[in-house]
C-alpha cells in the first residue's frame, strides 16, 4: 500500500508495480480536500513548477540526473513536459501532473483508492507513507501516537500566477540571468524609489488569517520565505534574495559593456516571472510566496512596473507543513526503526523539494518492493546525492547530523556529501567533481 499520490507516492507507487507486485495506491482527494491543491490529480505542483537547475554540478541538477538514470517516472515526465526555464526544469504543470495520474490509473498492477485513510495499516502490511506535509489530521494523530513525539511544522506558501497577455512588455523585458541560455523569464526592473515604495506598502499591507492553523507560532521554512518577511527582515534583503539585479539587462537601456551607461541604467530590483504552461499563458511570480490577503495582492503587486494590469490566475496562499523528526524514527533504507514494513518518503521525512521528494519516493518504493521479494533493502551511498540527503535526515553514520529538538528541512547541497579525497577550490570543478563520484558510486544500483 502507498498512501498518499504526491510526488513521492507517485514515485513510490510506480517502482512497486514496476517491480511486478500489486499496489494500492490510496489518495483522499477530492473526497476530501487540502488547504493548498486545487485539483484531484496525482503530484500536484503547489508552490513553484520548477524543480530547480538543470545542470548537474548542482545540487538540484545532479539528484535529478540520478533520478533519471535510476528510472524515475516522475522525472522522466517533467522531461516530457517541460517549459522554458533558462537552465531550470520546470513544467506544465496541469499536463504534467495530468500525465503522471493517466500513467498511474492505465497500469495493470495499480489499484487506486479515492478516500482518506484515517490511521495506519495493520502492522503486517507493507506501506510506505507518502502523505507529504499535509497529512490529513486523523492519520496525523496516529502516526503521532506510533512514534510518541510532538507534532514537528513550519509554515510554506504559494506563489502568485499571472496572465501572460497581462504584462506590461513596454517595461518588462525577456532575458536569463547572465543571458544563459534563452532569455525564458520576463524580467520586471525597478528604481530605487519604486522598489522602497514597494516594500513599504509590502510592511503595511494586511495579512490573511492562519484559520485553524497555529496563531503567532508561525515557523517558515527559511528556504520559501513569504515575500513579505523577506521584506521584513531589511531593506536589501529581498534585493540579495528574489529580487536581485546581477545578471539582468535590458537591450534598450543600452550596451551593457558600457560602463558609464551600466552605471546609470542598472535596475536597482528586478521582479522575474517564469512560463507555467507550454503556450506562455501563464507566468509565476519567481520567490513571491505570500500570505497577504487576495484584494492586498492585486494591489501591491500591481505596483511592480510591467504588471500594473495584471490578471491573477492564481493568488498565493499559506499552509502548514508536517514533517517527521526522521533522525530519531527512520534508518536510510526509510524503514521506520520500530516497523520494518513501515516507509517514509516525501516532505514528510523532512526533505525539500520536489526533486528530493521523488528521491524519496523512489527509495522507498523500490525498497517495499524489495522487503516484498524477500530481498534485503538498499542504502545508497553518502556520496550520491540521494543518498546524503537521506542519510542526513536518517541521521546515518558519517553523514551530517541533525540537532536533536532543532530538525529542519534539508534541501539537497553539496554540504551534505562526504569531502573530495583532493580538495579543489574552485566551486564550479568542485561539484563536477562531486557529481562525477556520485555517478560513477551509483552504477551499481542501476536497473
Amino acid at each position: 500500500m502507498v498512501i498518499g499520490a504526491g510526488l513521492a507516492g507517485t514515485e513510490a507507487a510506480w517502482q512497486i508495480a514496476q517491480s511486478g507486485l500489486r499496489v494500492r495506491l490510496v489518495e483522499m482527494r477530492p473526497v476530501r480536500r487540502s488547504p493548498a491543491h486545487h485539483s484531484e490529480n496525482f503530484a500536484e505542483l503547489v508552490c513553484s513548477n520548477s524543480f530547480g537547475a538543470l545542470s548537474s554540478d548542482r545540487a538540484a541538477g545532479l539528484l535529478q540526473e540520478e533520478l533519471r538514470r535510476l528510472g524515475s517516472l516522475v522525472i522522466g515526465t517533467a522531461d516530457e513536459h517541460s517549459v522554458p526555464a533558462g537552465g531550470a526544469l520546470a513544467v506544465d504543470r496541469g499536463r504534467y501532473s495530468a500525465a503522471l495520474t493517466a500513467a498511474l490509473e492505465h497500469h495493470p498492477l495499480v489499484s487506486i483508492e479515492r478516500r482518506e485513510q484515517l490511521g495506519l495499516p495493520p502492522a503486517h502490511q507493507i506501506t510506505v507513507l507518502a502523505t507529504g506535509p499535509l497529512t490529513s489530521e486523523p492519520l496525523a494523530e496516529d502516526l503521532k501516537a506510533f512514534t510518541g513525539r510532538g507534532e514537528c511544522h513550519f509554515f510554506d506558501a504559494a506563489s502568485p500566477i499571472v496572465e501572460g497577455e497581462s504584462i506590461d512588455l513596454d517595461r518588462a523585458f525577456r532575458a536569463s540571468r547572465y543571458d544563459k541560455g534563452d532569455a525564458d523569464y520576463i524580467n520586471c526592473p525597478m528604481d530605487k524609489e519604486q522598489f522602497l515604495a514597494f516594500r513599504a506598502e509590502l510592511l503595511n499591507a494586511e495579512q490573511a488569517e492562519l484559520k485553524d492553523f497555529e496563531k503567532g507560532n508561525a515557523c517558515f521554512f527559511e528556504g520559501c520565505l513569504p515575500i513579505e518577511e523577506l521584506a521584513r527582515r531589511g531593506e536589501d534583503t529581498m534585493r540579495y534574495g528574489p529580487l536581485k539585479p546581477i545578471g539582468l539587462w535590458d537591450p534598450r537601456w543600452g550596451d551593457v559593456n558600457d560602463r558609464d551607461v551600466r552605471r546609470t541604467k542598472r535596475a536597482y530590483a528586478v521582479v522575474q516571472l517564469r512560463q507555467e504552461d507550454k503556450d506562455g499563458q501563464l507566468w509565476n511570480l519567481v520567490g513571491f510566496q505570500t500570505n497577504l490577503k487576495w484584494g492586498e495582492q492585486k494591489r501591491v503587486l500591481r505596483l511592480i512596473p510591467g504588471l500594473e494590469k495584471a490578471e491573477f490566475v492564481r493568488f498565493g496562499v499559506m499552509h502548514r507543513n508536517t514533517f517527521l523528526e526522521s533522525p530519531q524514527l527512520l534508518d536510510a533504507t526509510l524503514q521506520f526503526r520500530r516497523r520494518k514494513r513501515l516507509f517514509a518518503a516525501g516532505q514528510i521525512t523532512g526533505t525539500e523539494g520536489y526533486a528530493a521528494a521523488v528521491a524519496g519516493g523512489w527509495l522507498a518504493g523500490t525498497n517495499a518492493a524489495r522487503l516484498a521479494l524477500g530481498q534485503s533493502p538498499i542504502e545508497l551511498p553518502a556520496t550520491t546525492m540521494i543518498g546524503a540527503l537521506t542519510h542526513f535526515i536518517c541521521e546515518a553514520p558519517g553523514a551530517g547530523k541533525a540537532k536533536r529538538g532543532g530538525f529542519q528541512p534539508m534541501p539537497p547541497n553539496f554540504g551534505l556529501m562526504p569531502a573530495l579525497a583532493e580538495r579543489i577550490r574552485d566551486k564550479r570543478r568542485r561539484y563536477g567533481a562531486y557529481r562525477d563520484r556520485s555517478l560513477a558510486d551509483l552504477e551499481p544500483f542501476l536497473h
